[in-house]
Order: C-alpha cells, then sequence, then structure tokens
C-alpha cells in the first residue's frame, strides 16, 4: 500500500451525515485538507464557505474546499455518506437498490481517480455498501471500512450511563452485527466503570429485562429521530470522526466498525458490525469477542439476514 504522507479526506456526500461530519473534522483539526463533492453545488459552495469560517477558532487549520474526483488521487481517506436518505418507517435494507447502483457509480470515478487510501462507508444499509464498496474498488478488505455499529454502540453505551448514572466513557460495551434491525448487545463482556454485567446479572438476574429495554430504544433510536428531525446526523458525523482520527493518527484503537469476517464468530466473506483494530492501514485486526450460546444465536440471525440481500447482488462464489 502507498500511505499518502498528508491527512487529506475526500468525503462525498454534504447532506445532514456528510456536514455533521465535516463540522466535527473542522471542529477536531482532524485532517489537514477537507475536499467535498456534491451533485448540489451551490448549497455545496455555502457549506464550504461556513465550515472556512469556523476554521480560526479549531484546534488546528483545516483547509476546506469544494472538490472533485480528482482530489482522491492524494487522498488519505474518501468517506461516503451519499445516497438516498431513509424515510420515516422505511429500514435501512430498504435503501439497498437505489444505494448500490450509487455506490457503483462513485467507486468507479474515485478508482478512476488513482486512488490509493483508505474507504470509509457510512450510506445505508452500510454493512451492504461496504461489501460492494470492497468488491467495485478491487481493494484489499483492510482498506475498506464501513461506519457499522459505532453509533448503535455509542447510544448503548450513553443509555447505560444514563441508568447507572456514570459518564459513557466509563461504559464499555459492544452492539455488533447488522447496523439495523437484527444487531444485539454484547451484554457477557460489557463492564461498568470496571464492574462486569455478566457478574452483575448474575446476582440480579431481574436486570435482564431492564438492560434488554434499553437495548431495544438504542436499536430503534434511529426511527425516533427520523421522526422527529428528518435525519440522523450529529451522532453518526462524530462517529465518522472517530473512526477518521484512528486512521489518521495511526492510534491501534478498538472500534466497532463493519469488517470483513473470515472466520470470526463463524462467519465467511460479509462485512457485519463488530469491534476491529484500526490504524493508518485501516483494520489491522477483527477483535473477535467471546459470546454466549444466546449471543452467538442472535449473531448468526443477523448475519444470515445480510447475507440472503448481499448474494442477491454478489452471489456466493461456488466452492
Amino acid at each position: 500500500m502507498k500511505v499518502s504522507v498528508g491527512n487529506k479526506i475526500v468525503l462525498i456526500g454534504a447532506g445532514d451525515v456528510g456536514v455533521a461530519y465535516a463540522f466535527a473534522l473542522v471542529n477536531q483539526g482532524i485532517c489537514d485538507h477537507l475536499a467535498i463533492i456534491d451533485i448540489d453545488e451551490k448549497k455545496l459552495e455555502g457549506n464550504v464557505m461556513d465550515l472556512n469560517h469556523g476554521v480560526v477558532w479549531a484546534p488546528s487549520r483545516t483547509k476546506v474546499t469544494k472538490g472533485t474526483y480528482a482530489d482522491c488521487e492524494d487522498a488519505a481517506m474518501v468517506v461516503i455518506c451519499a445516497g438516498a436518505a431513509q424515510k420515516p418507517g422505511e429500514t435501512r435494507l430498504q435503501l439497498v437498490d437505489k444505494n448500490m447502483k450509487i455506490m457503483k457509480s462513485i467507486v468507479d470515478d474515485v478508482m478512476a481517480n488513482g486512488f490509493d487510501g483508505i474507504f470509509l462507508v457510512a450510506s445505508n444499509p452500510v454493512d451492504i455498501l461496504t461489501y460492494a464498496c470492497w468488491k467495485y474498488s478491487g481493494l484489499p478488505a483492510h482498506r475498506v471500512i464501513g461506519s457499522g455499529t459505532v453509533l448503535d454502540s455509542a447510544r448503548f453505551r450513553y443509555m447505560l450511563g444514563e441508568m447507572y448514572e456514570v459518564a459513557p466513557t466509563s461504559v464499555h460495551s459492544y452492539i455488533i452485527g447488522e447496523h439495523g434491525d437484527t444487531e444485539l448487545p454484547v451484554l457477557s463482556s460489557a463492564t461498568i466503570a470496571g464492574v462486569s454485567m455478566r457478574k452483575q446479572l448474575e446476582k440480579d438476574p431481574s436486570l435482564e429485562p431492564k438492560l434488554e429495554k434499553i437495548f431495544e430504544d438504542t436499536r430503534d433510536m434511529a426511527y425516533k429521530i427520523i421522526d422527529a428531525k428528518g435525519s440522523t446526523s450529529y451522532g453518526i458525523g462524530m462517529g465518522l470522526a472517530r473512526i477518521s482520527r484512528a486512521v489518521l493518527q495511526n492510534q491501534d484503537v478498538a472500534v466497532p466498525v463493519a469488517a470483513l469476517l473470515r472466520g470470526e464468530y463463524g462467519e465467511e466473506n460479509i462485512y457485519i458490525g463488530t469491534p476491529a483494530i484500526v490504524n493508518r492501514r485501516g483494520i489491522r485486526r477483527v477483535v473477535e469477542l467471546e459470546l454466549t450460546d444466546h449471543e452467538q444465536e442472535r449473531f448468526k440471525h443477523s448475519a444470515d439476514t445480510l447475507r440472503a440481500i448481499q448474494e442477491k447482488f454478489f452471489p456466493a462464489e461456488e466452492k
């Protein structure tokens, strides 16, 4: 892999998610140059000007420009937020037909301009579209990352923190599986301020329905937010910024992303939400959590749900 010496990011798609991500990048000083591509050029020009006017208050200077696909040639990362948005009552998986065609067009244009960095995909359904990005780009799988369950895990940690009255940074728990209706919490390895959730459940089984309710609220939160304000944006924007910082700063940190499985959890050839170690070269390795039998069953159901849709577009290869 040719490692870019700069920290340039090309963002494709400046809708609600893309602009929230752009603001997080500038506000946190994560990249040196942010080039933004969007089909609504007039609105894009306004966003570029607006973002640049906040750079004076940011921790470091970020050059924000209206981009073209030629910007991909020397980019460290291309982040894809473009696509049809999820409507009230619509599941993420129902977006697949519309967004698959958009993804192919974008990836073809990016690769035609000599891109040799790392893709980060946020468009929904993110697990399926990240797999598509990998296939269409021809890049090694470790250089194609999906946002996966980074937002779901953040929501879950926040809500557990509210329940236990501790900061969410002191809560360590992952949501894994599809970024959608079949995802699941891994309570067996969760800790609250260092205290094992598994041991708490063994001592007090009445906790289980309370925790399941918190998970269900986490899983369904996107529907509530979309119904209230039309889209989710700030949470996923900050989640994408966290993944970007892990890459550009070579952090070797565990982040819940969509990664290609090669035998982990008993699954092959599928992108799905799981913790993974992320650094400048992308996904260094998938972290396979130790699941209970019940958690494993739920994870398999989630993987099977994704695979059934994936194989409509990418039929399984004959063995």
